[in-house]
């Protein structure tokens, strides 16, 4: 239950699949992570012609890698519905047509879309190898990407027992208590999935992923300092470059302008709001850097290293 003064919203299931792939279409880069593009649904299809039509395709330049979508109810059967859908999915897929597709179409957002222009920026990809990246990005494998409502011991199992490797993201959905058309979205924090089987050592177990590390991570392992002033620099289209400081707390938050954040993206994204942008994500690993110099990714995946 969520509560504020005068309301209370409990969790209600969502009334379709339909609802969760608008939830999806909506809030995509707080899914998928704000160095994503999210493609609606296409037609693709099989070597033998066979069409299916996922409920999206994600492209995130951050990690490079790239995502085939299927927004999922829990009240559908794992092994009479989610399986065989996704099975055709990962296949159609899989196919030059369809990887030629999603490259050109990337292209073209990108020649024509600011916002998704700044994206490769901010992912270090120059405008000339735009085009050189999304192939090399497509020939992976694609991962299953999939927001769901609900996690089962047979959705785990099956996502553990595929030859792609396979992310769920957890939806939830509450409803005023007084007025049930009054409705609440959660999304996960930082892009948090439920569930990842892409990060594996050779032993077969899980290893820490980029999303489990914390600025406290970070504190403890004597990479950054408690009281540390951390630089961002952001200069919105039609405005001029400014510079943000927050200073990071003993839990891990970051303090910018009065207010405190739990995350460097929440930050992040207020900082450049303050900067004029209409922005509502960005990757705040990629935005601030340490009192040395560094960007705070960079002592993540120092971090990261010392973990293996």
């Amino acid at each position: 239950m969520l509560v504020s003064k005068k309301k209370r919203f409990i969790q209600a299931p969502f009334d379709s699949e339909d609802e969760i792939e608008q939830v999806v279409a909506d809030n995509a880069p707080d899914i998928f992570g704000a160095s994503s593009i999210y493609f609606s649904k296409s037609l693709i299809k099989t070597a033998d012609g066979v069409g299916t039509i996922p409920d999206g395709f994600v492209i995130d330049l951050a990690e490079r890698r790239w995502f085939v979508v299927e927004a999922e109810t829990s009240k559908h059967s794992v092994w009479g519905h989610i399986a065989p859908q996704v099975a055709k999915q990962v296949v159609a897929a899989s196919q030059p047509s369809t990887k030629k597709l999603l490259v050109n179409l990337a292209v073209k957002r990108a020649q024509q879309d600011p916002e998704i222009s700044v994206l490769f920026s901010e992912a270090k990809i120059h405008q000339m190898d735009v085009r050189k990246v999304l192939d090399e990005i497509v020939a992976q494998k694609p991962i299953v990407g999939m927001p769901i409502d609900a996690l089962s011991e047979d959705l785990k199992e099956w996502a553990n027992t595929l030859n792609v490797k396979v992310r769920l993201w957890l939806l939830k959905k509450y409803v005023d208590l007084d007025n049930p058309k009054t409705v609440l979205y959660e999304i996960p924090d930082d892009a948090r999935p439920v569930l990842s089987t892409i990060e594996e050592t050779n032993e077969a177990k899980k290893s820490i992923a980029q999303f489990d590390v914390s600025l406290l991570d970070l504190i403890n392992a004597g990479l950054l300092k408690a009281g540390e002033t951390l630089t961002m620099n952001y200069k919105p289209r039609k405005g001029e470059s400014r510079t943000y400081e927050g200073i990071v707390g003993t839990d891990g938050s970051i303090t910018l302008l009065g207010k405190t954040f739990s995350s460097p993206s929440y930050a992040a994204v207020f900082g450049i709001q303050d900067a004029g942008s209409d922005r509502k994500t960005v990757n705040g690993w990629s935005s601030w850097r340490c009192s040395g110099g560094m960007y705070i990714g960079d002592l993540r995946d120092k971090f990261l290293k010392k973990q293996k």
